[in-house]
């Protein structure tokens, strides 16, 4: 009783300074890429969009929003220097209210290869609701007032994988703590404390190479939790205030590892894998290998980078290769698997799809964004394209208060009637 009382005290306390309108983190409030807000099914340069600002960089993060405040990151070239940037705006004038920079002083990846694709500011920021926490590879973790002061700034490697695909997970926040998927700068997980950024645990494991996703808590019984994270073969649940892992499972997903764990009750998902994909149902907590008495069930649908949404026990997505998904989270099984017609050449989709209202919004690349119904097919109801901007648009959306907002490359757009 005492365990399970204290457990509440503890979320009470990490969201005491959000409220329900913020999203504070990567898809949202637990990554559950879900608002009960309704927002424009149809937009253009010169319908519902209530502001746009250029941008100084580019990026694929997504934006998160605080209060009044909608942060984003971004990486900013010139032929004298290169510095990642963090910006803040606010959410209903648009006006930069601060910016931090974060000069990169040292040795990055080459701009070869998927890094093109996707590029240097590619982790979504996470606030507690007091301060923002940005992770940017091998530039660091930081964190950052709502004031734009620096506090503290910690270094979690300068390492690359085998691929030099540059950083992709996103931060995660428990209790006191920040939780970093380093794999790529340093083959770690690392806990960080929220107030000094001092080093509290790090899990380090070869296996970690190439594991890209955002990792997420799971709530079990009488207030324990565990921190999930889907690496390239297996799923690792680990205790979050230890490190120690918990029980792990084989996976079909090998190779590389992109789409972020889902989380529904005491049940994970997780997509993803090259060559060899696929998806898996694993029931959390457990002991060791678990991979005969938890796994619920495995099937070689898949998505290669975004994260699928969970709604009422169906999953939806549009595949990098431009091909829309419905699956049953019972079993796996597809529902639906439909070519998307018209979409720009290349990979076509990167961001991960978000259910606003009664609407999925899937932001394309280069061919707008996507809104449709959930259910049994696949019927677009609305593409919306802004002409004037022919950049990548690789973030997934962010919901605020009947508004959306979105960025590509080149700007941040504000989206509401």
């Amino acid at each position: 009783m005492f365990r399970s009382l204290l457990a509440v005290v503890c979320l009470f306390s990490l969201n005491a300074q959000l409220s329900a309108q913020d999203w504070p983190e990567f898809l949202g409030r637990g990554g559950t890429a879900k608002s009960s807000d309704v927002v424009p099914t149809f937009w253009s340069n010169s319908k519902n969009l209530t502001w746009k600002v250029e941008l100084p960089g580019t990026g694929s993060s997504s934006p998160i929003v605080v209060g009044d405040k909608l942060i984003v990151t971004c990486y900013v070239a010139s032929e004298s220097e290169a510095k990642r940037q963090v910006l803040c705006f606010h959410k209903v004038s648009g006006e930069r209210l601060w910016s931090v920079d974060f000069p990169i002083d040292y040795s990055e990846d080459r701009f070869q290869g998927y890094i093109t694709e996707h590029g240097y500011a590619s982790n979504t920021p996470v606030s507690d609701g007091e301060n923002v926490y940005v992770f940017l590879g091998k530039g660091g973790v930081h964190s950052i007032s709502l004031e734009g002061k620096k506090l503290w700034s910690v270094d979690v490697g300068k390492e690359s994988s085998n691929r030099q695909w540059g950083s992709a997970a996103s931060l995660i926040l428990y209790q006191n703590s920040v939780l970093v998927n380093a794999s790529e700068e340093s083959q770690s997980i690392i806990a960080l404390e929220k107030a000094t950024g001092k080093k509290l645990w790090a899990q380090e494991a070869e296996m970690l190479e190439l594991t890209y996703g955002t990792p997420r808590i799971v709530n079990l019984d009488e207030g324990e939790r565990e921190v999930v994270i889907s690496v390239p073969g297996e799923i690792w649940a680990l205790n979050p205030t230890t490190g120690k892992l918990n029980w792990y499972c084989q996976s079909p997903m090998t190779g590389n590892v992109c789409p972020s764990i889902i989380v529904d009750g005491q049940t994970i998902y997780s997509f993803g894998g090259y060559r060899a994909s696929g998806s898996i149902a694993v029931k959390a907590g457990g002991t060791g290998d678990v991979t005969d008495s938890r796994v619920i069930w495995t099937n070689r649908s898949s998505s290669y980078v975004a994260t699928p949404l969970l709604h009422n026990d169906r999953f939806y997505w549009i595949d990098d290769r431009g091909i829309a998904f419905c699956t049953s989270a019972t079993d796996g099984k597809v529902i639906y698997r439909k070519r998307v017609d018209n979409l720009a050449s290349g990979r076509p989709v990167y961001a991960s799809p978000v259910l606003i209202g009664e609407h999925i919004y899937v932001v394309t690349r280069r061919s707008g964004t996507i809104v449709y119904k959930p259910g049994d097919s696949f019927q677009p109801i609305a593409r919306n394209v802004f002409a004037s901007d022919d950049s990548d648009f690789n973030a997934s959306p962010a919901v605020s208060e009947n508004t959306l907002y979105l960025r590509s490359n080149k700007a941040l757009y504000c989206i509401s009637k």
